[in-house]
């Protein structure tokens, strides 16, 4: 087999084009396209998220507990059951302070009485633990009422209702609860 004939035979086969590189380039540029979006969308949901927490209360100097109103419309604040702590939503209009019964038994209340809790969405069964230390910010109630049986996503959140504020001078603004010693 001469040169020519070899140049003749080697044009004839078939040959493996770029089209497997470029195949492979394509599909792994899908996969980086496909990673750096899911990069984008996590980014953007840290700041959502972020953005949405609520701002920390701030105890002024006369002792007032001052709490902006969150962007949803309500007021948070930090606070703990038992000694265990969770972020209350402060709710007027409820009676007591109430917890998950998840977070119940993660913060050792046992036992107390049952109850059935007048809700927006209806009736609900749970139970009231008497004699439960409280705190919302610097202040605190040693003895208050908890009710045991909130419903819904999140554990570490509770209400704060009138078992607590009632103990409290409240006023209410555009943007901000103040709570204070009587």
């Amino acid at each position: 087999m001469g040169v020519e004939d070899r140049d003749r035979w080697r044009d004839a086969q078939p040959r493996k084009t770029r089209v497997e590189p470029m195949s492979r380039a394509l599909r792994w540029g899908h996969v980086s396209l496909l990673a750096f979006w899911f990069a984008v969308m996590g980014v953007v949901y840290l700041a959502i998220d972020h953005y949405r927490k609520p701002q920390a209360a701030v105890v002024t100097a006369q002792g007032e507990l001052r709490i902006h109103r969150h962007r949803d419309g309500h007021f948070y604040v930090e606070g703990a059951v038992n000694g265990k702590p969770l972020t209350f939503l402060i709710d007027t209009g409820a009676s007591g302070v109430v917890v998950s019964e998840e977070f119940a038994r993660s913060a050792g209340l046992r036992n107390g009485e049952p109850a059935t809790f007048n809700t927006a969405n209806g009736q609900l069964q749970g139970r009231l633990v008497r004699g439960v230390p409280v705190s919302a910010g610097p202040f605190s109630v040693s003895a208050a009422t908890v009710g045991v049986g909130l419903v819904g996503n999140r554990s570490d959140h509770g209400l704060l209702g009138q078992s607590f504020l009632s103990r409290f001078e409240i006023s209410i603004s555009k943007k901000e609860l103040v709570l204070r010693r009587p």
